[in-house]
């Protein structure tokens, strides 16, 4: 009786007001994010009419940033006021996307689409971290399926509203949307530059320690010199909290076997994640609005999907991942073997079930990796994830590229949905074994919140 009353009076996440405003920034971004992504898919695959491997380019230099830059952005946001790098990247980004107006062709597209995906890998693991310094413990799962359900909503809302602007308008006023939503997400930000960072920085204190105990009256050289020796003192610094995140994430079960298993399942999915125009041109060619179509019946499962995650408020790592896997999966195979003049309500089936799979996925995975990971640490563990996303996109496009060009769009859809359905198959039938530990949620009792410890 004791757990339920303190169950009970848990706070509503709602009277968060920190978390409203990071709400309210996130869905302004994810909106703007979807905005621009139809329109620039577009341009590339209907406009300009780009071949499957100028259409590969565009993840590839989009995952750079991510390769090289994720494990420093993620040890960077554990050292900083994330709200504020938050901000910087916002203002970046709408600065860079206002700035791919004025390209003539794919080839000045892609340095853009480069820079901007640099700012947004900063972005990233500030705003996880960010979300674990705001919300408490018995709000985590709640606040990560939230800021998951933008993520699809956005999915759903963006592309249709995007498409009726791109009827009305031009993919350029998508543009400018991106660009003015990004704005507004660092607007709403803009209280909360005052968070610090979660690492009580020792190397800080022993500089401030040295400065007390020195005289006023230092020489130029002196002063030279104590910089310099701080300056070395925040390097090493640096690096040791970088290196402590992989030996960290290193030694959780968890965390790497999960890591591991979505590794797998991502190599295969990248292969054709931005190829569904090159697809849709073989279905429905000249259909501009189709992309639009199925890109929201994606998102509009995931969010159903979300919801019920969000009432129950627990997922199992089996069947989260595994049969996340089996329904993205087999949703790609399903539209790989859909053939010219497959009729609309059946391709936006399949693409709501590859929603729900979706959903389940990155909901439970994101859970893992927040809950798992103590506070002064999950800037540095999403860093690395987007590392390793960062290592697969570079690759897997390219390769997925290649495959459409050799098979076909379709041959290529049904392999690739059939190799990730049975690696989910796998994820469900040995989840024992994988994923040991339960992922109950840590408010429900007492028990469950020792397991999670």
């Amino acid at each position: 009786m004791k757990e339920k009353k303190e169950l009970q009076s848990t706070p509503s996440i709602w009277r968060n007001g920190r978390f409203r405003r990071m709400f309210a920034a996130h869905t302004a971004a994810s909106f703007g994010d979807w905005f621009d992504a139809i329109a620039i898919q577009v341009l590339v695959a209907y406009r300009w009419e780009a071949d499957p491997m100028m259409i590969a380019l565009i993840p590839v230099v989009m995952a750079l940033p991510g390769l090289l830059l994720g494990s420093i952005a993620g040890t960077l946001a554990d050292r900083v006021h994330k709200a504020r790098l938050m901000i910087v990247c916002d203002a970046a980004i709408a600065l860079l996307t206002l700035a791919i107006l004025a390209v003539p062709g794919p080839a000045w597209l892609l340095p853009l689409l480069g820079l901007r995906a640099a700012a947004g890998v900063f972005q990233m693991p500030s705003q996880q971290g960010l979300t674990r310094a705001v919300v408490a413990s018995d709000n985590l799962f709640r606040a990560t399926s939230l800021n998951g359900l933008v993520n699809q909503a956005s999915k759903v809302a963006g592309p249709l509203l995007g498409a009726m602007t791109l009827t009305v308008l031009s993919p350029q006023a998508c543009i400018i949307l991106n660009a003015l939503l990004r704005l507004c997400s660092g607007l709403l930000l803009w209280p909360l530059r005052g968070i610090g960072p979660t690492l009580v920085s020792t190397d800080q204190q022993a500089v401030a320690a040295g400065q007390q105990g020195k005289s006023a009256a230092h020489t130029a050289p002196e002063a030279d010199e104590a910089k310099m020796r701080e300056e070395h003192v925040h390097a090493s610094r640096f690096f040791n909290q970088w290196r402590e995140g992989w030996a960290f994430l290193w030694r959780s079960r968890m965390l790497l076997h999960t890591l591991i298993f979505g590794l797998f399942g991502l190599i295969a999915i990248l292969m054709i994640d931005y190829q569904f125009p090159t697809l849709l041109r073989v279905l429905a060619p000249g259909n501009e609005s189709l992309l639009g179509w199925l890109v929201s019946a994606i998102g509009a499962g995931a969010v159903g999907c979300m919801l019920v995650l969000n009432r129950l408020n627990r997922i199992s790592a089996g069947w989260g991942l595994g049969g996340g896997y089996v329904l993205v999966g087999g949703a790609i195979a399903a539209l790989g073997w859909a053939r010219p003049g497959t009729g609309l309500p059946v391709l936006l089936m399949i693409g709501a079930v590859l929603g729900v799979g979706n959903g389940l996925y990155i909901i439970t995975q994101n859970y893992i990796l927040q809950a798992k990971t103590p506070a002064d640490m999950v800037g540095r563990v999403f860093g690395i994830q987007s590392t390793v996303i960062g290592a697969i996109m570079v690759v897997s496009p390219l390769a997925g590229g290649v495959l459409i060009r050799i098979a076909g769009a379709g041959t290529a859809f049904v392999w690739i949905g059939m190799t990730v359905g049975i690696l989910g198959l796998a994820g469900l039938l040995l989840q024992s074994v994988i994923w040991r530990e339960s992922l109950a949620d840590s408010s429900l009792t007492t028990e469950q919140n020792a397991d999670l410890a």
